[in-house]
């Protein structure tokens, strides 16, 4: 397979399936730096066309906005249970795939049909419907506080590593009511699943601290997701549980991170591919729109299985094989050239559609415009330290997700009294980042080093 989506003499990218029958790649950087070439290929050839996701892992790629609602509103058609994927069952892909992380199935909200979706769905967003607006934006700052303090003594910072990514990720901790130990933990093993490095100890280390929470809420339940999710009549077990939290935070913590550092991207360089953002006066509100229009966070997911062969507008789709919506090139569809131009919010299908749209849609907009406000506040003269043309996009078939959002700004004192432990690296990478962990008094050697969230309750006692 070549993962180059090159030009060619006919004008499709090398890796285009209509180019000498091979399927486009989409996990290296070249696909990465220019998706929207890829997508634009694409479509001119169809509804969808056949990619490979990883070595050895093949799927069908949705790229027109009509076949993708098709798809997504057609539960009898399409079902999400993974359980279906003939290539799976038979061995076909590979069992340490990087990509099974997010395809394999689990018994939570992406993954089921029928009645046992609608239940455990039923719990997940009559739980998310309790949480308060103006504690979570409260929340959120205290975060962005904390934060900021460890690397505004710099004057310079990578916002992604040191901002975007560890925010939503202390937020969850603290949404699900975490402990400082299991937070940490948590902390440290989503960051390692997200950055691919030792995804299977990661996952198994992940499962175990999830488990431990979900004792602990039962023993002492709180005011949070956990114990929601727990008190709900649905009545989940707790290897249920243990899925909707993991569904939630896979759901909740990548997308999030990519729609805070993507919305800067964008106000800093003053372009979203809808005109300026910071320079023109427009609001946090207007890059958000922007971004999940052009470069939404979740740019291709959604697996689905056709229940039997099915023809899409001309092509077929046989049963049982993996069938993704690229929500970016549906936005991009030139059938919505009228919606983009006025940016309607309702037309885009950043939030997915049909039985599993996103059910975070409020709070994640919520997250994402107060973190953004929050650094451009404390921060007022913050400016890219590269050009936006340097800035480099991590690669992988899922997301659109930057990998540094380098800044330069005045330094500034500390506001919040903060020990600031992360300053001593200004080059580390994000999972590394993750892993840093406060200096201690030499009496206190013996205890267990602390991590991000156990630093962040010592300052902030919530």
């Amino acid at each position: 397979m070549d993962p180059s989506p090159g030009a060619n003499s006919q004008g499709a990218p090398s890796g285009c399936p209509m180019h000498q029958g091979r399927q486009t790649s989409l996990y290296g950087p070249e696909f990465a730096a220019d998706p929207h070439r890829v997508y634009d290929a694409l479509r001119a050839h169809g509804p969808a066309a056949p990619i490979e996701l990883a070595p050895g892992v093949e799927a069908t790629l949705v790229v027109q906005h009509e076949a993708a609602l098709r798809v997504l509103q057609n539960p009898s058609l399409f079902a999400r249970d993974s359980r279906r994927w003939v290539a799976l069952r038979e061995g076909q892909v590979p069992l340490d795939s990087p990509v099974l992380p997010m395809m394999a199935y689990r018994p939570n909200c992406l993954f089921t049909d029928g009645t046992e979706h609608l239940r455990l769905r039923k719990a997940v967003t009559e739980s998310l419907a309790r949480l308060n607006p103006s504690r979570l934006r409260r929340d959120v700052e205290r975060i962005g506080d904390y934060l900021v303090d460890q690397f505004i003594e710099r004057g310079s910072a990578d916002l992604l590593g040191d901002y975007a990514k560890l925010l939503p990720l202390l937020l969850f901790n603290q949404l699900f009511g975490c402990p400082g130990d299991i937070g940490d933990r948590l902390t440290r093993d989503m960051s390692a699943i997200f950055d691919g490095e030792d995804v299977l100890r990661a996952n198994a280390r992940l499962t175990e601290c999830l488990m431990e929470l979900v004792a602990l809420k039962r023993r002492q339940p709180g005011e949070d997701i956990t114990s929601w999710l727990i008190q709900h009549p649905a009545g989940l077990s707790d290897e249920e549980l243990k899925d909707q939290l993991v569904m939630l935070m896979g759901a909740g913590v990548e997308p999030e991170r990519n729609l805070i550092a993507n919305a800067l991207l964008a106000m800093l360089s003053g372009d979203t591919g809808q005109g300026g953002y910071r320079g023109g006066g427009l609001l946090v509100e207007d890059a958000i729109d922007g971004v999940l229009w052009n470069n939404p966070p979740i740019a291709n997911y959604a697996t689905h299985y056709p229940v039997q062969d099915v023809d899409l507008n001309g092509m077929i789709l046989l049963a049982g094989t993996p069938v993704l919506i690229s929500f970016a090139a549906a936005n991009s569809d030139p059938d919505l050239n009228a919606a983009r131009e006025t940016m309607a919010k309702g037309a885009h299908l950043a939030w997915g559609a049909g039985p599993h749209v996103c059910p975070a849609k409020s709070p994640a907009q919520l997250i994402a415009l107060t973190a953004i406000e929050k650094v451009l506040n404390s921060v007022p003269d913050i400016a890219l330290a590269v050009h936006p043309s340097a800035v480099e996009w991590r690669p992988g078939p899922f997301h659109r997700a930057l990998a540094s959002l380098p800044v330069v700004f005045t330094p500034t004192a500390a506001r919040h009294g903060v020990t600031h432990h992360q300053n001593a690296s200004t080059t580390r990478t994000s999972t590394e980042a993750a892993q840093v962990t406060p200096r201690h008094h030499a009496a206190e050697t013996t205890k267990k080093n602390k991590g991000w969230w156990s630093s962040f309750l010592d300052v902030f006692r919530v």
